[in-house]
């Protein structure tokens, strides 16, 4: 086995206070006046500084005391990203009680689950929408004593002795004494769970993870090397603040470094807000950085002549800067060629992308194709690859800003050992490694060695230098007919660098040859019809038509030419259908539930094997 392990830990701001709550305290008094969150309502933004950040936490710390909320006790928070996720979040912690977050996609169904799983004593919700989820199922939540609710508009029940407003719970800390608060925070003990992060739960029910307070200050400690941010930095928030990834880079990160974290209008206005914030910082999923690129592409369909021959050659030349800014860094030539790219061309589309003034940039959460990361950094966008899952606080690996590897996942975060196990797992060791799942003995045993080491469920390789390439989670790698071990995941990546894929699903375990369900992208294929006068009306009908699944076809054989033959795709289907998360098919954070789409579209699969 191979292991590596990163350098002692050096000084950084994370040393204001142990907790969160603690540093949050520390800079309302240290910096009260310097902005801390921007929200932006009606297109307007409001701005709220360290201090009333810091205030505002207390009064609802204080509010749920006076609830009866307890240290240990979980306080779940239904919600779209805003200020007030973050400050009943920082809150509930501040007290010693735990937060849970739940997605605001979420379906009643898991709702019901994820409260009485974690047995959650208050739930705050956003709106009407989640607000009549747990409504439906409060009757089978006997832990659950109140109901708090931010937006008020459209609620009926507000008389309800189990319901009350943000507003109310927050003056209902208002009289309470500041220094009961302080004396809450500073009594934590950094072993306790500060929260608790449902797994996605691809293969079964979602798992609560317990994160401790010392999960969170060490995932914080090495933020301004990792992420290349500082107190001048500037983030959007827009991922689910359930997951650990946005948790860390809106939350932990946020508080301990002292930035700017902006909350939008969110869904349909992303595009706007991310070009209004233009951030110093940006977290992209796979999905994000690929609809980036989509979008691109269909820009440049509209061009003129002129500038499609320019942006062909700039980005051409991009591409040979970018091979140099990732290892060797740019000459005095180099420098003039990049600017003349700039200032020609790349300049308008980061603008337009709402990335222009980012300085670091990252994709996590899944594996994201190499095509798609060196479109970026050839428009000069370093977008850096990092590994971590929600049992290790997001912290394993990160790609090192002057040496880049297109393909791997980068290094060992500082304090963080990665092992590779004699089946190909890969293991980590640091002080990210969570405490074990909430009410779940046997699975932590499972996941949590004696040694202290995480066995990830991912397959991966470490080279001669210590960095990591993942091969596929290891519940999904196919075994075909013929006994060969194949990646799904590798050629999935492959065909969504396709501008016209959006889901990829590839089928052949037990099989003798690989097949693909195949869903479609609306916008681009929808574009590429209308040019060429295809009338279409809904996405069914578009993915009914000859022209698209020829069109598809040329993208599958294109990508069968990067494979080896017992790795091409033999056959494919195009989805009818968008897949959603209500319908069961994905998860909260977007990814494919493998088992379940093979139980849906059974039908269809079989179809593709009909005869062998």
């Amino acid at each position: 086995m191979t292991t590596v392990m990163e350098s002692p830990t050096p000084s950084t701001p994370a040393a204001l206070g142990g907790s969160l709550p603690a540093i949050l305290l520390k800079r309302g008094e240290l910096t009260p006046s310097r902005v801390a969150l921007r929200k932006k309502w009606l297109g307007r933004w409001r701005e709220y500084t360290w201090q009333e950040y810091a205030e505002r936490t207390s009064r609802i710390g204080l509010g749920l005391l006076e609830l009866g909320v307890q240290p240990g006790d979980r306080v779940a928070v239904h919600s779209e990203n805003r200020p007030a996720w973050v400050l009943c979040d920082l809150a509930a912690q501040g007290i010693g009680a735990v937060t849970v977050g739940i997605y605001p996609t979420s379906p009643a169904s898991e709702v019901e689950y994820l409260l009485g799983h974690s047995e959650a004593v208050v739930h705050v919700v956003e709106d009407e929408e989640q607000f009549d989820k747990v409504m439906e199922v409060r009757d089978r939540l006997p832990n659950l004593r109140t109901i708090v609710v931010i937006d008020t508009r459209g609620i009926r029940d507000l008389d309800d002795p189990m319901v009350m407003t943000f507003r109310e719970l927050e003056a209902l800390g208002g009289p309470g004494d500041p220094a009961e608060f302080r004396r809450r925070v500073d009594a934590i003990d950094p072993a306790d769970t500060g929260i608790i992060v449902y797994t996605s739960g691809t293969t079964g029910p979602p798992k609560g993870a317990m994160i401790s307070h010392a999960n969170m200050e060490a995932a914080a400690r090495y933020a301004d090397a990792v992420f290349d941010v500082d107190d001048r930095a500037e983030v959007l928030s827009y991922l689910p603040l359930c997951h650990i990834a946005e948790r860390l880079i809106s939350v932990i990160n946020a508080v301990s470094w002292g930035y700017v974290v902006n909350f939008g209008e969110g869904g349909d206005t992303f595009v706007q807000d991310l070009r209004e914030v233009q951030p110093t910082f940006f977290l992209g999923v796979p999905r994000v950085w690929e609809k980036m690129l989509a979008g691109i592409q269909i820009r440049m369909n509209d061009a003129s002549r002129a500038k499609k021959a320019t942006y062909r050659f700039w980005l051409k030349r991009g591409r040979k800067l970018a091979a140099k800014r990732m290892r060797s860094g740019l000459g005095p030539l180099d420098r003039v060629s990049y600017f003349l790219a700039w200032f020609l061309v790349f300049r308008s589309i980061r603008e337009k992308l709402g990335l222009l003034r980012v300085r670091g940039a990252l994709s996590g959460a899944a594996p994201i194709a190499p095509a798609v990361l060196e479109h970026f950094w050839a428009i000069g966008v370093p977008v850096l690859e990092g590994y971590g899952q929600t049992e290790n606080t997001a912290q394993a690996t990160i790609t090192p800003r002057d040496d880049v590897r297109i393909g791997k996942v980068g290094r060992p975060v500082p304090e963080t050992e990665i092992r590779i196990a004699d089946d190909g797992e890969i293991l980590t060791r640091g002080p990210g490694n969570f405490t074990g799942y909430f009410k779940d003995d046997a699975a932590t045993a499972a996941t949590l060695d004696a040694d202290g080491w995480l066995h990830t469920g991912d397959i991966g390789e470490l080279d001669a230098d210590g960095y990591l390439a993942i091969t596929d989670r290891k519940k999904d790698i196919i075994i075909t007919a013929g006994g060969k071990n194949i990646s799904p995941s590798e050629i999935e990546n492959a065909l969504k660098v396709s501008p016209y894929v959006r889901e990829a699903i590839v089928i052949g375990d037990r099989r003798k040859y690989l097949s693909a369900l195949i869903g479609i992208e609306p916008d681009t294929v929808g574009d590429w019809a209308t040019r060429r006068r295809i009338v279409y009306t809904t996405y069914e009908d578009l993915a009914g038509k000859p022209e698209v699944r020829e069109l598809i076809a040329g993208v599958v054989a294109e990508t069968n030419r990067q494979f080896a033959q017992v790795e091409t795709i033999k056959q494919f289907e195009l989805l009818r259908k968008e897949l959603d998360q209500e319908d069961g098919e994905l998860t909260a954070t977007q990814k494919v539930k493998r088992a379940a789409i093979e139980r849906e579209f059974a039908d269809v699969i079989d179809s593709m094997y009909q005869g062998v």
